[in-house]
């Protein structure tokens, strides 16, 4: 018995066949072979089509079956992973009325610290732990406010994931983890946060029918299993945020547990019993996957837009003149030629939106004490990686502060993982164990799915045979070292604790 796991970026699309019976994955592709365009109608603007995401996935499901053998009629549950706080409206026949607004998408930053304002900080506070930011539902109010004659047209908001489970079952749902990233959970009462809604005057009849992370949700539509080759019994049985669904793909699940991941953004993740928030919005608190009635399990998320976006650039700029793009290793390679602390050059990572753990302010990056006579493209890219470490340390700092951390940080052998020296100051600076382990989004989302459908009875059972890859320990001298640059670069950018 296969499942099919989805992950759903805004650089790519992937893909993951999992085997429930032997417990692992069988394949796994991206799609599509380019990256996937990102709108840009106006400075700070972000969006993209969701019907390009549908139309990548059948493409991906089609090669899975034509081109790499595997006999998708096996599938028998779907999982999805998605690129969160996404604005998808569709109107009754399930189509969009316009551009997804995704996640770096900056427009609605202002529109959600006015509603905080006008709601109230301390109601905002006791219902949703945190202000309506840049989330999914100070993008409605945008498009309420900016686009009225769209806004009317639209019967349902969704989150991207949402979109894609609707384009496999016909059926309109959002979840529970989804309005809590959508800033419109109440954690309070445990339910959909009217208050918020009803005080940013946005109708309630906008919101789907809400259904639980893992489960039965929807059984894929005849038409569209007859177009793919798939069974006309698979059920959609899991979908969750991409961070939160990262965290499950690492078994990041407990108290005290905390996930890591530096794709395009850079994000360190830790649950929570408690509903713990921070009163300046730097780091936000999301529902976790396995959160229940009975054990409340609540995810707190740093989120820094540049990451690996910020590699890709320097990969660009360094690749002018190349037939090719020259590859991430030698970028790595290069890195490791500088010293630490990169002879004093500070580079910081905001470049790609507006920056929670600055108000959600854009603020741009930016590259200081450049000296041309000592610095060299080796140190610039080493200042990189840094600058984009100690970016996720400041935030890691804000969480130990609300009792959200660890001693042990769990990541994917994958993107900025993958350089030795990207993990070496990782783990310095933060002074944490990392735990490397071989996995992904869309297989995490597979082994969702097996769960959700019923194949497995606990998480443990689905996840319990993902390979620990790599163990790494921090050293005593070189965290001093690292703590020394890293205070030197905060005060720099005057971040206030």
């Amino acid at each position: 018995m296969y499942f099919l796991g989805v992950d759903i970026g805004s650089s790519s699309i992937k893909l993951s066949v999992f085997n429930a019976e032997i417990g692992l994955e069988i394949k796994a592709i991206t799609v599509p072979d380019f990256e996937t365009p990102i709108l840009s109608p106006q400075s700070g603007w972000a969006e993209q089509d969701p019907n390009l995401w549908w139309q990548y996935i059948k493409d991906g499901i089609l090669k899975l079956k034509h081109q790499e053998g595997i006999d998708i009629s096996k599938i028998q549950g779907i999982g999805i992973g998605y690129q969160m706080h996404g604005l998808v409206l569709v109107d009754e026949n399930l189509e969009p009325v316009r551009s997804s607004i995704i996640w770096c998408d900056g427009r609605a930053a202002e529109i959600g610290r006015q509603w905080y304002q006008t709601i109230g900080v301390d109601a905002c506070q006791s219902q949703i732990l945190g202000s309506p930011g840049n989330f999914t539902a100070s993008k409605l109010k945008w498009v309420q406010e900016n686009q009225p004659e769209i806004f009317e047209k639209a019967a349902y908001m969704m989150l991207p994931g949402d979109f894609i489970a609707a384009k496999f079952t016909g059926v309109a749902q959002t979840s529970t983890s989804g309005l809590s990233e959508a800033a419109l959970w109440n954690f309070k009462e445990g339910g959909l946060a009217n208050d918020i809604l009803n005080g940013m005057g946005l109708s309630e009849k906008l919101i789907p029918e809400v259904v639980p992370t893992f489960g039965h949700q929807g059984t894929i539509d005849s038409k569209i299993a007859s177009e793919l080759g798939l069974d006309t019994q698979v059920k959609v049985t899991y979908r969750a945020g991409d961070q939160p669904n990262n965290a499950l793909s690492l078994q990041v699940l407990n108290p005290g547990e905390v996930g890591a991941n530096a794709g395009t953004s850079a994000v360190i993740y830790s649950v929570t019993d408690q509903d713990a928030f921070d009163k300046n919005n730097r780091v936000n608190t999301f529902l976790h996957v396995n959160n229940t009635k009975e054990h409340k399990r609540n995810g707190v998320l740093l989120c820094i837009n540049g990451s690996g976006i910020l590699y890709q650039w320097l990969r660009k700029l360094m690749s002018v003149g190349a037939t090719a793009p020259i590859p991430y290793d030698l970028l790595n390679d290069l890195a490791t030629k500088a010293p630490l602390g990169s002879e004093g050059l500070r580079f910081y990572p905001f470049g790609n939106g507006v920056e929670r753990i600055f108000d959600n302010k854009e603020v741009n990056s930016g590259i200081e004490f450049l000296n041309f006579n000592i610095h060299q493209p080796e140190h610039v890219v080493r200042a990189a990686c840094e600058g984009i470490v100690f970016a996720m340390n400041y935030g890691f700092d804000v969480m130990k502060s609300i009792g959200a951390s660890g001693s042990a940080v769990k990541a994917s052998y994958a993107n900025l993982f993958l350089s030795p020296l990207f993990r070496e100051i990782f783990v310095n600076t933060t002074n944490t164990v990392l735990n490397l382990y071989e996995t992904s989004g869309a297989d995490g989302a597979a082994r969702g799915a097996a769960y959700g459908w019923g194949y497995y009875n606990s998480l443990k059972e689905a996840f319990g045979n993902i390979k620990l890859m790599e163990e790494l320990e921090p050293n005593r001298n070189l965290v001093n070292q690292y703590q020394d640059v890293y205070q030197h670069w905060k005060e720099q950018i005057k971040i206030q604790d």
